[in-house]
């Protein structure tokens, strides 16, 4: 129900008010220290009416920041790949799934993810205590368990 009611909301958002919260997102995440020193940054590309992405993608690449997107596989598992600007994606449909776009370059496994100084995760919701509420795929929450599996902090 909650996730629905969130959707509702920023379904309702204008292109307008979608555009501002890119650049407000960029902005704001540029400036976190973590971002500061990563040298690998695992992150998405926003579809529909999330935050833009793109901008801070292409900040990060700017500071010669490897750039890690995923890649949804059939069983709702991520794959990763390079981020090589705007021209190194593909939108691709997953069956009665949203079309996302994706890295269309070599693929680099799910353990790639690994690697990452930062992971930055899409999410409908985060409360105070950072418990984050998806789409219900369940991708990024086996993200979250393969990182802690390998005991990597990033």
């Amino acid at each position: 129900m909650l996730r629905r009611e969130f959707l509702a909301v920023r379904n309702r958002l204008t292109a307008d008010d979608v555009r501002e919260a890119a650049a407000a997102l960029a902005g704001r995440a540029l400036e976190l220290p973590e971002l500061a020193h990563a040298h690998t940054v695992a992150a998405y590309v926003s579809v529909g009416s999330e935050p833009g992405t793109l901008a801070l993608l292409d900040a990060l690449r700017a500071r010669d920041v490897e750039v890690l997107l995923p890649v949804l596989l059939p069983d709702n598992d991520l794959d990763w790949g390079a981020y090589d600007g705007e021209g190194s994606l593909a939108r691709v449909q997953h069956g009665g799934k949203m079309a996302l776009f994706e890295p269309s370059g070599k693929r680099l496994g799910p353990d790639a993810v690994t690697a990452a100084d930062v992971v930055l995760l899409p999410g409908l919701a985060v409360d105070g205590r950072g418990m984050r509420l998806g789409r219900g795929g369940g991708s990024y929450d086996r993200v979250l368990e393969r990182l802690e599996r390998a005991g990597a902090h990033p």
